[in-house]
């Protein structure tokens, strides 16, 4: 088994709620997901490389999609434009 976690810190914990609320219902049955504060933690598992990779590909996407909405970006994300 293949595991993998992924951390994202925000500023605060309502932050991190939101982004939990906005990302939660796309991956149901592929990630767990908590928050932790202000950080959402996300952990994927599978039984191949490939698929997990494939679900952290999927799940940053739908991240990145909600700090856009939310008008933020998580630390590592950079500024991209």
């Amino acid at each position: 088994m293949i595991t993998l976690e992924m951390r994202f810190p925000y500023p605060d914990p309502s932050v991190a709620q939101a982004v939990m609320a906005a990302v939660g219902p796309d991956n149901g049955g592929y990630v767990d997901a908590s928050v932790e504060g202000d950080t959402v933690i996300f952990r994927i598992k599978g039984e191949q490389a490939a698929t997990v990779r494939n679900t952290a590909d999927d799940l940053l996407a739908c991240v990145k999609t909600a700090e856009a909405s939310l008008g933020i970006s998580s630390p590592a994300g950079g500024d991209e434009e």
